[in-house]
């Protein structure tokens, strides 16, 4: 089937079995590849107290906080990764960029896997585990921003956030998996040097299996049609100005990161560090309590995208937002109390960070048009994630060893979320709008233009 059947069919609820096809595997190949970039983190932070014995000398204290902060580090090469990836992306297809950068994500998971241990090589162990997270920061500044433009554009738009929503659970199995791996080799090799290894050697053959999916794609249909008009950006000197020009949407998505990220990895990268102090459960213990929250995220996950569909993308991030400033403490309280009040606190905390991961990839990439899309997503998502996810872990770790104070995770979500909600405020409404062309998508005015163009969601 040829590239323009495909852009004319693709953009309504009418498919033919064959964009049907496409379009699950457009599905498919984004989902996995985001499953292989969080089953990276969460292994790492699963296992952070173990690297940090391993790559460190030093207490358990002072390695662990070493560990997180090599976890942090790879975060600050992310906006490089965005800057150079993104506006390839833009110029040359989404596909190409997100097969290069899977296989470099997992490429860099299995090397860790390898890597000799402090007591071994010494200073060079540290070093070399921190220039693999570094290289893998950069692929993964691509990675994510690119994904979910993919899958925005080959979805149609009154389902773009229920189809959306399967790249984070992509996620959300990606973190399952890594758990569970980890859970299971932690049980198995209990007194093992080496079983902390596996779940990194594991991360090859799944990054593999996505690096299939990928190259078999064609590009996405919104990408096909501008290329044939000949509005794609051609250089990167037009590019950068262009995108530039769109600091608006710079700046919402940069407030939604915040908020995004401050909850994101506090909730599926730290938790299971942060239930081993308050609480003294072992590893086991922590990585079980966590499993259970997302598995409730899991269940409910597709269910939330399909509803911001219906009611839009807005209402679900300000009752987001909102609810974490109102419910993160209190939340944590529970947390700290017993092993059942924690199941709640944590239930409870999730659901509020679901209704985020259900609509991401349908309004991050919906904030810019076509031409700078991936650029301006990636370069955006990645500085404000750089400043405020990876180094999540480590902030929350250092503060509550300065201070004392178990309940600071509470108050950062909440900080963050309170950023999160001036941006949502400002952030134009985009369930149901079209993605085609070179102007910013927004239902209500493409509505006012086009009477007969998409229909705005109610709120």
């Amino acid at each position: 089937m040829g590239s323009q059947a495909v852009v004319q069919g693709s953009y309504g609820d009418d498919l033919s079995p064959e964009q049907r096809r496409l379009l699950r595997r457009a599905i498919g190949a984004s989902a996995i590849g985001n499953a292989t970039e969080w089953y990276d983190y969460g292994v790492y932070g699963y296992l952070a107290i173990t690297i940090g014995k391993a790559f460190f000398p030093g207490d358990v204290q002072a390695t662990t906080l070493a560990s997180l902060g090599l976890f942090a580090a790879g975060f600050l090469i992310r906006p490089f990764g965005g800057i150079i990836l993104g506006p390839i992306g833009d110029r040359i297809g989404r596909q190409k960029v997100l097969a290069f950068t899977i296989l470099v994500m997992s490429g860099c998971t299995f090397l860790i896997g390898v890597l000799p241990t402090y007591q071994q090589i010494g200073i060079a162990a540290p070093a070399l585990l921190l220039l693999l997270r570094l290289i893998q920061g950069f692929s993964t500044g691509g990675e994510y921003g690119g994904a979910a433009t993919f899958m925005a554009e080959y979805a149609p738009d009154k389902r773009r956030g229920f189809l959306g929503s399967f790249l984070e659970f992509g996620t959300l199995w990606g973190y399952i998996v890594g758990a569970l791996v980890t859970l299971l080799f932690s049980t198995v090799l209990p007194d093992s040097s080496w079983g902390w290894r596996i779940p990194f050697l594991l991360g090859l053959p799944l990054g593999l299996v996505g690096l299939y999916l990928r190259s078999r794609l064609e590009d996405t249909p919104v990408f096909q049609e501008l290329e044939q008009q000949g509005a794609k950006e051609k250089d990167t000197k037009s590019q950068v100005k262009e995108i530039l020009g769109h600091w608006r949407p710079m700046l919402i998505l940069g407030g939604l990161v915040i908020m995004l990220n401050l909850t994101d990895y506090t909730l599926l990268t730290y938790m299971p560090t942060y239930l081993q102090g308050p609480l003294k459960l072992t590893e086991t213990a922590a990585l079980l309590l966590t499993i259970g929250m997302y598995a409730v995220m899991l269940l409910v996950i597709n269910s939330f995208g399909k509803l911001s569909d219906r009611v839009g993308r807005k209402p679900l991030w300000y009752a987001s937002s909102i609810g974490f400033i109102v419910l993160a403490f209190p939340a944590f309280l529970l947390i700290n109390r017993s092993w059942g009040t924690a199941i709640i606190g944590l239930v409870v905390l999730g659901v509020l960070l679901v209704l985020q991961l259900s609509t991401i990839s349908a309004t991050f990439p919906a904030l810019f048009p076509t031409q700078v899309r991936y650029a301006g997503f990636a370069i955006t998502y990645n500085i404000f994630t750089s400043a405020f996810g990876g180094t999540a872990p480590a902030v929350n770790d250092a503060v509550i060893k300065a201070t004392g104070f178990n309940l600071w995770p509470a108050v950062y979500m909440m900080i963050g979320s309170a950023i999160g909600l001036v941006a949502v405020f400002f952030m134009p409404e985009t369930a149901g709008a079209s993605l085609r062309g070179t102007e910013q998508p927004d239902v209500e005015k493409q509505q006012a233009v086009s009477p007969g163009g998409p229909e705005p969601a109610t709120s």
